[in-house]
């Protein structure tokens, strides 16, 4: 979020090297919620949203909340009050089944009202099971057919740099996805252009429909992959905000003309013990009676 409501975005006089990136706070004055906090906040509005329905991929949305929370309160610059400003960083979910994730970092950062929250998964709610750009403020793509986003990132990353955009391009794509070709081919695109504007944000979760990513077609070893593809590249502990703030941070810094890549090692269900033990949580059940459960036991590990 830019500090600086009143100030004219100039695309002329800006570059992805010079973009200062500490310019992410919250519109509100006085003391902020820290980045665990924001984390916490996500898992909770995520469960919430899950209970409305009785279902939803929860276990993603708490695994990736770290992720997002440096994202969204660290990293990137945007107007909640705007969230087609020009300026902004633009942030794709490739993984549409995430949405419900995605839904409760928008809700945090003011971009979508704490009231729509219940409507989750309801008809002509704007918060569907899965993400749609056309019905949704600051869904940047429509996804779902994986393997896209990231392509899609290449050609918004080649319009911002036509533009002198000072702009980054966040994609958020899943383990699973790396079994696309088109993945790939956007890979070898965005180093063919120089494009150090795009990010990608790899949830390595190793949990697929068909069982581990690594069991059903391994993309191992991923950062090498990358790399051989003429991507920097680190691979962090996506559940360690220290670690995530550090590699958000080099990543915007590095000084290379090639895009970049940070593989999040996740924990599916991360922050509820009793999912995290389950042994199928790509879609992980939750009985009626364990929503409140899920609720109580995230809520004895708030962060003070």
């Amino acid at each position: 979020m830019d500090n600086d409501n009143d100030q004219e975005y100039d695309l002329k006089n800006t570059s992805s090297k010079t973009r200062d990136i500490t310019m992410t706070t919250n519109l509100t004055h006085g003391a902020q919620p820290s980045l665990a906090q924001r984390a916490w906040n996500i898992r909770h509005k995520s469960l919430l949203m899950g209970a409305v329905q009785k279902q939803g991929y929860v276990g993603q949305a708490l695994g990736v909340s770290d992720v997002l929370a440096v994202s969204y309160f660290h990293a990137m610059t945007f107007h909640p009050e705007d969230p087609e400003w020009e300026g902004r960083d633009r942030f794709l979910l490739s993984i549409g089944h995430y949405a419900i994730a995605l839904y409760a970092a928008l809700l945090e950062a003011g971009i979508l009202p704490e009231y729509e929250l219940e409507t989750y998964g309801t008809d002509d709610s704007r918060l569907p099971m899965s993400g749609m750009a056309s019905y949704t403020p600051g869904m940047e793509i429509t996804g779902g057919s994986l393997g896209h986003g990231l392509g899609i990132g290449v050609g918004m990353a080649l319009g911002l740099k036509r533009k002198r955009s000072a702009s980054f391009v966040y994609n958020l794509m899943s383990d699973g996805e790396l079994n696309e070709g088109s993945t790939w081919e956007a890979a070898m695109s965005a180093a063919h252009h120089k494009l150090d504007n795009l990010i990608c944000l790899v949830d390595f979760n190793n949990q697929q429909a068909d069982g581990k990513s690594t069991e059903t077609l391994s993309s191992e070893p991923i950062d090498g992959k990358f790399e051989a593809f003429g991507w920097y590249t680190q691979r962090v502990d996506g559940n360690d905000i220290e670690a995530l703030v550090k590699a958000f941070d080099k990543a915007r810094h590095y000084d290379g003309a090639k895009p970049r890549a940070i593989i999040c090692d996740t924990k599916m269900c991360k922050g509820v013990p009793f999912l995290e033990a389950r042994e199928i949580t790509h879609f992980v059940r939750v009985d009626e009676e364990e929503w409140d459960l899920a609720l109580s036991v995230l809520e004895e590990g708030k962060p003070s």
